[in-house]
């Protein structure tokens, strides 16, 4: 029925548009493409999985490992990488390539660390309980995703539209010359954009992972793809168009596997996406794009 689809496809489309969020965050006010945003979301759901496994740790308890130790990654490729080639004044390819380098190196470390094989969160350990109201069925593992997503999303709208922070970070995106010369510390907000991005890239490998009951070292080239495919469809650089892109993503992909099969779920979703591109090349919300041209 189509108030199931519905729920369902809320779930996914929420997980695309956290680790979207993540994505056009870095470049927005870096103005990079991080290609590593999709290994750094494998990290997450791994970090998670290890606290669970071999610590016992909470559900909750691991997303907040997750977050922290994601974070962390996009604070080392940014302090590490990222910051040198911007003192050099790369240009704007050497970045994508330094990251892609990453994203290979982050995914064969861990398939040495824990082998290429799926694994899971123990089942006892994944809330199992389903809520119905209305003719619709929805578990409290969606709720958790739905929720906590929302509650991630509504926090980044609120720092960057209602706090100095946010405000400082909008400056950046404009123009970090001129930022600077208004005694904002760039790079200081350069890091914390890095890790804050990583963070909730991280953040979204665990529900995806909870979702989809499975860990992989390459779980993250699908999302970095359909990450991408979200930040354009949106505009790039701009936090709504990441949201909403998310959630159409999501849902054409549920629609599609209801209503068309399986199989053609790709397809269906980025003939669409394509489709809304032809009509609007910029995206939904592309002005940073524009101004940037």
């Amino acid at each position: 029925m189509l108030g199931q689809q519905l729920v369902n496809a809320l779930s996914l489309g929420c997980v695309y548009a956290l680790f979207a969020l993540g994505f056009t965050l870095v470049f927005g006010v870096l103005g990079v493409i991080n290609l590593s945003h999709g290994a750094v979301f494998m990290v997450g759901a791994y970090a998670a999985l290890q606290v669970v496994t071999r610590l016992s740790f909470p559900l909750w308890g691991s997303l907040i490992v997750a977050l922290l130790v994601s974070g962390a990654f996009g604070l080392l490729i940014d302090v590490l990488v990222l910051r040198p080639l911007r003192r050099r004044h790369a240009p704007h390819l050497i970045p994508m390539i330094a990251t892609i380098g990453i994203a290979i190196f982050l995914n064969s470390a861990c398939q040495g660390l824990f082998g290429a094989e799926n694994l899971r969160f123990p089942s006892d350990v994944v809330p199992d309980q389903q809520l119905h109201f209305a003719g619709v069925q929805m578990g409290v593992l969606d709720l958790w995703i739905v929720g906590l997503s929302f509650a991630l999303m509504g926090a980044l709208l609120v720092l960057m539209r209602r706090t100095q922070t946010g405000r400082a970070l909008r400056a950046i995106a404009e123009s970090p010359k001129a930022a600077a010369l208004l005694g904002i510390n760039v790079e200081g907000l350069f890091y914390i954009t890095s890790a804050s991005a990583a963070a909730l890239g991280g953040t979204s490998g665990v529900l995806i992972a909870l979702y989809s009951n499975a860990v992989f070292p390459l779980m993250g080239q699908p999302m970095l793809h359909k990450g991408i495919a979200v930040i354009i469809l949106g505009g790039m650089g701009d936090i709504r168009g990441a949201l909403i892109g998310g959630l159409f993503l999501g849902f054409a992909e549920v629609m599609s596997v209801a209503y068309v099969g399986s199989t053609m779920r790709d397809a269906v979703a980025f003939g669409l996406l394509f489709v809304v591109l032809l009509l609007r090349p910029q995206g939904m919300f592309g002005r940073v794009l524009e101004r940037k041209a």
